[in-house]
């Protein structure tokens, strides 16, 4: 995990319309959500999507969290963002604490949560396998509060060993369609009987007021200069990721070589690959040396530093194309950013990153999580479905290779053709401009029209836990059961 920054950035409450405040209800009034996930001032996309859950629901929940790092500098302390908060969504009454943690918390530092700040339920984020510790005293939590959970998972096979998972949780909203189907093949196949509104697609979202075309050139042009000087560059693929195994940076820079091998070179000079990430990760590898040892002919830029979403965007804005090659992929929230940016992309067709690319079925409809996925579809990595947006040139793995661990027995592993990724680059290259522009232009409308924003992903928090606080308040106390042991 990253470093934290100490302050959301100042916005005075005019700058924000007044539909932010529609779902307002009065301090004192409000449930309390004590949120266990990464700080949600820190750079990460859980931590960046954690505090897009807190800015746009802050008006109707109270929000506590237990905001971890791997070492955390400001552990020990406790840290009142309602001001900074009021200022950003425009409103004069929210309540939000951020107690951070080094990793992700442990049962004797909840209990003391659960008494200091007696929230109304638990919502935790990211990955089930850090919250073990968390599932192991479930009966004990969720006789004081319940337990929902923001979730997401990669691929099938549908993952059994993930039951007793779920069954720890009152309600669970999914990132992704695909996710939201395998935990309702999953959850709806064990012990339990459980009710529909105990699953919810709750898709990630951007928020579209900074993820933008950007209307004048200036700030398009200071970040060619920072990155190119005064080179004549010409065409530009973005990469948005950290540098580690599963985005398969190296297919991406394989990809990139094998598109300007099909160049003359006075046209290949032109072009650029920018890489926003670590040059060296040693979860990743040495791309420095890589590029210098396997494709030295290619023009690879890093960008290294810690920009902030504004920044991003003038990113976005400078590329003609962002890629996302990645084998395994909950989300990707890069490509997202892009398309909001109207700015086109080129993705593998993998977890959630299939929910980007616009698929329809034979009617010309999107795919739908309901009427689309089941036990029998779970994935379209296996192209079922091969007509999209024309935002996107989707590359379908063209190897799936199920690899496993202990605490994950078995996943697929999504390979694509980089060769067929490089073509992909071709293509885009070889369109005009304008028909780029138009391109990306209609992913934005997409992105819009099928909810991808901020916004609306705090509306479905705010309408399904609602619900959730409804139902469980009907259902009978939990109790333990004494058990004798002769």
């Amino acid at each position: 995990m990253n470093n934290v920054n100490n302050q959301f950035t100042e916005v005075t409450t005019k700058d924000h319309p007044s539909n932010r405040k529609a779902d307002w209800i009065p301090r004192e009034q409000r449930k309390k959500i004590l949120l266990l996930s990464d700080d949600l001032r820190m750079q990460s996309g859980v931590g960046h999507q954690s505090k897009e859950i807190v800015l746009n629901t802050a008006q109707h929940f109270n929000w506590v969290q237990l905001g971890a790092a791997v070492q955390h500098p400001d552990e020990g302390k406790v840290f009142d963002m309602s001001d900074s908060v009021n200022a950003e969504v425009g409103i004069s009454d929210s309540l939000v604490k951020i107690y951070p943690s080094t990793g992700y918390g442990t049962p004797d530092l909840l209990r003391f949560l659960l008494a200091t700040e007696k929230p109304d339920a638990i919502l935790h984020f990211t990955d089930p396998r850090f919250w073990e510790w968390l599932y192991r005293i479930e009966h004990e939590v969720r006789n004081i509060c319940p337990i929902f959970f923001y979730h997401i998972w990669d691929d099938t096979p549908y993952p059994l060993y993930n039951e007793n998972f779920y069954r720890s949780c009152d309600w669970i909203g999914n990132i992704s369609k695909q996710t939201y189907n395998i935990v309702k093949q999953v959850w709806q196949k064990g012990k339990d009987k459980v009710e529909d509104w105990q699953i919810s697609y709750v898709p990630h979202g951007v928020d579209e007021k900074i993820f933008r075309k950007l209307p004048t050139p200036g700030l398009i042009q200071q970040a060619k200069e920072r990155f190119f000087g005064q080179d004549d560059v010409d065409f530009v693929v973005f990469w948005n990721n950290r540098n580690i195994r599963r985005k398969m940076t190296g297919d991406v820079i394989l990809a990139f070589d094998h598109f300007t091998k099909q160049l003359p070179k006075a046209d290949a000079d032109k072009c650029r690959l920018l890489l926003h990430t670590q040059p060296v990760d040693e979860n990743g590898t040495d791309l420095p040396r890589l590029i210098r040892d396997v494709t030295p002919n290619i023009r690879v830029v890093f960008s290294t530093d810690r920009v902030d979403p504004h920044q991003l965007n003038t990113f976005y804005n400078l590329a003609d194309v962002t890629i996302n090659l990645a084998s395994a992929e909950g989300f990707g929230l890069g490509t997202l950013e892009s398309i909001a940016a109207e700015t086109p992309i080129i993705v593998n067709v993998t977890g959630g990153l299939q929910d980007q690319c616009g698929f329809v079925d034979e009617k010309g409809e999107y795919l739908h999580p309901d009427k689309h996925f089941n036990y029998d579809f779970g994935t379209n990595a296996d192209g079922k479905y091969k007509e999209h947006g024309e935002w996107v040139l989707p590359c379908f793995p063209t190897q799936r290779g199920l690899i496993g661990s202990c605490p994950t027995p078995y996943i697929f592993d999504d390979r694509c053709d980089w060769k067929e990724a490089g073509d992909n680059i071709l293509k885009f290259y070889k369109m005009t401009k304008e028909e780029r522009e138009a391109r990306g232009k209609a992913g934005r409308e997409y992105a819009l029209s099928e909810g991808f924003t901020a916004k609306n992903m705090g509306n479905l928090f705010i309408k399904y836990m609602d619900e959730a606080f409804e139902k469980l308040s009907e259902r009978k106390p939990r109790n333990f059961t004494i058990v004798k042991v002769v």
